[in-house]
């Protein structure tokens, strides 16, 4: 069995912060668990499993005395054993550690991120409805709080299209920035190119405004990669303004790609309702991994 222990993360070291795993029991799949192997193998970190089971007085139940949770406990242990098989399977030299923290599961990880490198999620596919009320929604919410960039491995990385590519969307906020440092590291570390998309939405057909419009955000856009060449200069970087829904065009835009990335604003909220729309409809919508980026602390 996998050991696990609650130790805090806040006890960790700020060095090389680890690939933190949230791992879902109700998630028999090794997608997740395989893509955060990867990912800390690839860049020498540790990889952190997680697993929180909500605390017996938040699970108060006297008529079983403690038989539920306990069986809570269980199933996390078995959760966190198939995960470390994975990845040991993968890469037979990662370090891999296991943690079973007792409380909800989107305030914990999000605990988790303060010392991460990344912290790389499952998606239940859950509607909206599910996503808002249910005490185990953790995509949106982690996304929207969590102080590292968030991965939500929905579908796998689509590693067959030649020449593999990352999607980047901006918009020219300093809250971007970040992301745009993130997808060029992304794309340089997988030998990938890098699509950079601005989506906006024309005015009305035949508006004198929509040249000169355009034409400034053609130079915005170019200038929201500004200086990131000279430190990846093996990046094949493209530059598009596309018409359209941004969620819907970066979606599409992204239906082979490895990843598709994007920044985060505000700190949001635990019902991911600051998120932002764009992230959180891609989060739904997009058929590869979805990469949330946090703004710079202010």
């Amino acid at each position: 069995m996998t050991s696990a222990s609650s130790d805090d993360p806040d006890d960790a070291d700020d060095a090389g912060g680890p690939v933190v795993l949230g791992v879902d029991a109700h998630d028999t799949g090794s997608m997740a668990a395989a893509w955060a192997a990867d990912e800390a193998a690839r860049k020498g970190l540790p990889l952190r499993l997680v697993h929180a089971v909500p605390s017996l007085y938040r699970e108060f139940r006297p008529f079983d005395e403690g038989r539920y949770h306990k069986a809570l406990r269980e199933r996390a242990d078995r959760a966190l054993d198939r995960a470390a098989a994975v990845a040991r399977e993968r890469h037979p030299g990662l370090a891999v550690t296991a943690v079973v923290a007792e409380d909800v599961p989107a305030p914990t990880l999000c605990r988790e991120s303060r010392r991460a490198s990344l912290v790389v999620l499952g998606s239940r596919r859950l509607s909206r409805i599910e996503e808002a009320l249910s005490t185990y929604s953790v995509a949106v919410p982690v996304s929207a709080q969590a102080h590292c960039p968030v991965v939500v491995v929905r579908d796998p990385e689509h590693t067959t299209q030649d020449p593999p590519y990352v999607v980047l969307g901006v918009d020219g906020s300093p809250s971007s920035e970040p992301a745009v440092d993130f997808a060029f590291a992304y794309a340089d570390e997988r030998r990938a190119a890098l699509r950079v998309l601005w989506v906006w939405q024309r005015p009305p057909a035949g508006s004198p405004d929509e040249p000169a419009t355009e034409q400034l955000l053609h130079r915005l856009l170019f200038e929201s990669t500004t200086g990131r060449h000279e430190h990846h200069p093996d990046v094949n970087v493209t530059h598009e303004v596309v018409h359209g829904h941004p969620v819907e065009e970066l979606a599409r835009a992204a239906e082979h790609a490895l990843a598709v990335v994007v920044g985060r604003r505000g700190n949001g909220g635990f019902t991911g309702m600051r998120l932002g729309s764009v992230p959180h409809g891609l989060l739904r919508r997009a058929h590869c991994p979805v990469v949330t980026v946090p703004a710079h602390p202010q």
